[in-house]
């Protein structure tokens, strides 16, 4: 059931997209702005209870769901609602835009247009950039969306479904992530920012949950790009990155496609002036990283990001589908 489930979200997904302002997104909003008014006292137990009832609320509400409809209902009925789920939690198009927009604007030679959008995606000072350094941002940025969007979503997604779990574990991941990040920008815009405590519980946690993840994602990577060098820069150049999940993805990367990545990282425009900023995608910026080695990146390396992430999709459904062809015949 589970390959079925992924399979009509993307599509489903591919034709009608998600749109930036939706109800589920506005709802989850006020959830994570909920508990954290009213649970985070500034203390460190209080950011754990804060942070579990933010995602584990929601998982376990989907996953009762699931269990619900296969008891009264039938198991059809619970599939459609794993569908439903998958697609508000999985997708490309719900950060594709931004890439595909910037990689049309390098293709035509604007690149005011493409920095200015850089800026808009990522809230960002890119006022500055050559063309190169737009591209290995892009890809950078593209890749860990790629991560958070779809690949993490699907490992959190397959193993708790398998459980019998149905699309909680694909809720508790997106939740994960993305009240870390909501809460760090709450605290940069808001007039009640959430304390250390609470964000310093969501970064610890969140690190834990996607450290498997990350990993399943740079070996697709690897498995469906150049292999032996996306293994040699993960285990040479993951370590040099500020964030050890994040490296290791972007290290695979950069040896999948033989790219350049690492690097001086954009100052976020909301802490222009600290070496602990965060980018709109919640991974922090910080002194320059030492780059990993390979090809400048060219405009040319976001068609091969493009193959690389579609493959890797691709490798995921051959595996859910012989999986799930395996679970029928035995």
């Amino acid at each position: 059931m589970s390959f079925f489930a992924i399979l009509f979200a993307l599509l489903i997904e591919q034709v009608r997209p998600l749109a930036r302002h939706n109800p589920i997104h506005a709802l989850l909003r006020a959830w994570a702005r909920w508990t954290s008014t009213n649970f985070d006292a500034g203390k460190p137990q209080h950011g754990w209870v804060t942070w579990g009832l933010a995602v584990f609320v929601p998982a376990i509400t989907v996953s009762a769901v699931h269990w619900l409809l296969i008891a009264f209902v039938g198991w059809p009925f619970a599939l459609v609602w794993s569908i439903a789920v998958l697609y508000i939690t999985l997708g490309f198009r719900q950060f594709s835009h931004h890439f595909t927009a910037i990689r049309d604007a390098l293709d035509a030679g604007d690149e005011a247009r493409a920095r200015e959008l850089l800026a808009q995606w990522q809230q960002v000072d890119a006022s500055e950039l050559p063309r190169s350094e737009i591209v290995r941002h892009v890809i950078e940025y593209s890749v860990l969306a790629a991560h958070r969007h779809v690949f993490g979503v699907l490992a959190w997604y397959c193993i708790p479904a398998a459980l019998g779990f149905g699309a909680g574990g694909a809720v508790f991941y997106r939740m994960s992530e993305f009240v870390g990040r909501y809460w760090k920008y709450r605290t940069r815009t808001d007039a009640q920012p959430s304390s250390p405590a609470l964000q310093e519980a969501a970064a610890k946690a969140w690190n834990v949950v996607d450290w498997v993840p990350a990993r399943a994602t740079a070996l697709a990577f690897a498995v469906v790009g150049s292999f032996e060098d996306a293994v040699d820069c993960w285990r040479n150049y993951a370590q040099r990155f500020p964030n050890d999940n994040d490296g290791v993805i972007l290290a695979a990367t950069s040896g999948a496609v033989n790219v350049r990545l690492g690097g001086e990282s954009l100052q976020s425009k909301f802490t222009p002036n600290t070496s602990q900023a965060f980018t709109a995608s919640g991974a922090r910026v910080v002194d320059a990283t030492e780059s990993t080695p390979g090809r400048e990146a060219e405009v040319g390396h976001l068609r091969s990001i493009v193959g690389l992430v579609w493959r890797s999709v691709v490798l995921w459904m051959v595996l859910l589908a012989l999986l799930t062809l395996a679970r029928l015949l035995g």
